[in-house]
């Protein structure tokens, strides 16, 4: 789950289906009572209509876990940790980095630094479309050495320039506006 859109549709169908919960959080529900196999199946398959999937095996919900870390540190918090990525997801899980990165590499085929540049990216893409924020002041919200190096890595993924790819958005803009 990684949007209240997503916490809402799962509450929904906990209720339906008269199951108690005590949190539904991103990645997770904890619930007051156990389920019957018959409520668990319900559930597993009403989720999956709605493009949601009930994790069962501890890898899975490991990489949940994780992913969520990295989602809710560069799209929902104000400010980026000034501490190393590693340290701060490590300390969120309560696992040695080691581990989670190893089961990370091994289920997604990238590794965590991989998914944490990808997702920054997503997010100068989001500043960039705002246009509030120049590129110096999100090099420096999002914790990168120079604008130089976001360039480079934002080049690197989208192959654009971030300069580029705003222009790309004002002539949309403008081409929207001349219909």
């Amino acid at each position: 789950m990684v949007s209240l859109r997503c916490k809402l549709l799962v509450k929904e169908e906990l209720k339906n289906l008269g199951i108690h919960y005590v949190i539904v959080d991103l990645g997770m529900v904890e619930i007051l009572e156990d389920m019957t196999l018959d409520q668990r199946e319900k559930l597993k398959e009403n989720l999956l209509r709605s493009g949601l999937e009930l994790l069962d095996d501890k890898k899975s919900i490991l990489i949940e876990k994780i992913k969520n870390v990295i989602v809710e540190m560069i799209h929902y918090s104000d400010e980026i940790p000034a501490v190393n990525y590693s340290e701060y997801i490590s300390e969120k899980l309560g696992y040695d980095y080691t581990y989670l990165a190893n089961t990370f590499s091994e289920v997604k085929g990238i590794t965590i630094q991989q998914f944490i540049i990808n997702h920054k990216i997503e997010k100068v893409k989001e500043l960039l479309l705002y246009d509030e924020l120049n590129l110096t002041e999100i090099s420096y919200k999002l914790h990168y050495s120079s604008v130089a190096h976001l360039s480079n890595q934002f080049k690197k993924i989208t192959g654009l320039s971030p300069s580029f790819y705003k222009q790309l958005k004002q002539k949309r803009k403008g081409n929207l506006e001349n219909l």
